[in-house]
């Protein structure tokens, strides 16, 4: 990790601490206790723990894993509180993990981690109030990318080991929800047009870099879970079974827009419901400005997705 992209990091948390000691960011005001630093994997490591969000009247409720964004390459779960906050506070226990990120941890290791929270989860979340049999993934730009590579590892025989895990525990998803995800590595050149500012290309490029290596076109093709959408618009192999629902959200102005319309048209031609949400004008990680009109509009239409699904 550069020096620059460090201090962008530090900068991002500490804005994040100071944002999270607004009285309307207490989990308390919501009626939601949480449970920080929960070791999903036995390493002592930062990178595998998770936090607990879990509604004071949970018991037996649906439950989220929800895998942060940062390009591969930065931000953690003490970034996304409000987003693992926004479910708790509608009913769900969410499971808000850590994961080891690049450059110095490439692929697989990302996916890796999320596989293994996702095998805690299966294990431990009746402990915290959360029902296994109802777990909805949920990520946003690159957690999108990992939730997405989840379900399809969880769905579909692969040979990797941490991914054959997943697939034998049959873990009963009932909802993937990658907003705004960095879906495929394997052609970035579709970024390369004059539309796009030299700032955007240079962070997409980074992201991808970060997750497989340098050079992005030679190695992208060797990771072949790096890019759930080109995975996923391929014949299922023999033994998969049936992908849950999907729901995606994206703004039109994001560069990642076309990722998302072309997640949906995949999964239609698979017969997968897939509900994809656009929001006009808006930018990559609209979402989190939750006083925006088309934020909250995107956070109905999540709820309103898994009140159906879960």
């Amino acid at each position: 990790m550069s020096a620059l992209v460090r201090a962008w990091d530090r900068v991002v948390h500490t804005f994040a601490r100071i944002i999270y000691l607004n009285p309307s960011a207490d989990p308390e005001r919501y009626g939601v206790d949480v449970i920080h630093d929960v070791p999903y994997r036995a390493t002592g490591r930062r990178a595998h723990l998770l936090d607990v969000y879990r509604p004071r009247t949970a018991k037996k409720v649906p439950c989220v894993q929800y895998v942060h964004g940062g390009g591969f390459a930065v931000l953690s779960k003490d970034t996304h509180r409000v987003m693992a906050l926004a479910f708790a506070s509608r009913g769900y226990v969410v499971f808000n993990i850590n994961y080891r990120i690049g450059p110095r941890h490439r692929y697989p290791a990302p996916l890796e981690d999320a596989a293994a929270a996702l095998e805690w989860i299966v294990h431990h979340a009746e402990e915290y109030g959360a029902d296994p049999e109802r777990i909805a993934l949920a990520g946003e730009s690159a957690g999108a990318n990992l939730v997405a590579a989840l379900a399809y590892i969880a769905t579909h025989p692969t040979g990797e080991t941490f991914a054959r895990r997943v697939f034998d525990l049959k873990p009963k998803i009932r909802a993937v929800l990658p907003i705004y995800g960095l879906l495929d590595l394997e052609n970035l050149e579709r970024f390369d047009h004059p539309r796009l500012s030299r700032l955007m290309k240079m962070g997409i490029h980074g992201a991808a870099a970060a997750y497989v290596g340098r050079p992005v076109r030679r190695n992208a093709p060797l990771a072949p879970l790096a890019s759930p959408l080109r995975r996923l618009a391929e014949q299922p192999p023999s033994g998969a079974r049936a992908l849950p629902p999907f729901f995606a959200a994206v703004g039109t102005a994001d560069p990642l827009y076309l990722d998302s319309k072309r997640l949906k048209e995949v999964l239609d031609a698979r017969g997968v419901e897939c509900e994809l949400s656009v929001h006009p004008r808006e930018i990559h990680g609209f979402n989190a400005m939750i006083w925006r009109k088309e934020a909250r509009a995107k956070w109905r239409a999540v709820f309103s997705f898994l009140e159906k699904h879960l």
